[in-house]
């Protein structure tokens, strides 16, 4: 496996409430290592279920916030910009780039994904990346799939109702889809370029 394109770890803090968070340079973009977790009296985003449990997962938020909530300096990736890590990864980890379809496996976390069937969830996180199933909301209240799906929101919008996302699940693979903006998934920022 070449970890060639993994130039530098590091941490960032929000200002806005204190919290660290480990970063990864994957190529030439700068990726936070965790999901995001900043939330405003609770008023911004929640955790899984509304429990306080999940909250190693991060926070899920619906479209309109993950827009305006990453830390100065950071924003919210476009569908392009998560490509192009997905692409590099593939291409980083097989010299054959395999569309998108194994690039979970390097990008998941060595834990936190549950088993499924008898095969372990959990990735080889080869590239620092850490990422973790934080499942899914809705805007009739109900929760899906923590510990088995990782839903992240893109900046790239569908139309006037719906954005586009990708997931991860047990079986490593990396799927687009354009979801309704009121469903509540992950946000990872990537660093503005200087």
């Amino acid at each position: 496996m070449k970890r060639g394109n993994i130039q530098e770890v590091n941490t960032m803090t929000d200002e806005r409430d204190g919290r660290t968070y480990r970063t990864v340079k994957i190529g030439s973009q700068v990726w936070m290592a965790e999901n995001l977790s900043f939330t405003i009296d609770n008023a911004i985003g929640c955790c899984y279920e509304n429990d306080e449990k999940y909250k190693e997962y991060g926070r899920l938020y619906d479209w309109v916030e993950a827009m305006s909530i990453a830390p100065e300096g950071w924003h919210l990736p476009t569908k392009e910009e998560w490509q192009t890590l997905f692409d590099l990864v593939e291409i980083d980890s097989s010299s054959n780039k395999i569309d998108g379809s194994t690039a979970g496996k390097y990008l998941k976390a060595k834990a936190g994904w549950n088993d499924y069937l008898g095969q372990s969830g959990n990735g080889t996180d080869e590239f620092g990346f850490s990422a973790l199933p934080g499942g899914g909301g809705f805007s009739d209240g109900s929760f899906l799939d923590v510990g088995y799906y990782g839903n992240w929101w893109s900046a790239s919008e569908g139309n006037s109702d719906y954005a586009y996302c990708h997931f991860m699940d047990y079986n490593d693979a990396v799927k687009w889809y354009s979801s309704n903006k009121s469903s509540l998934y992950s946000v990872r920022c990537v660093k503005d370029k200087s």
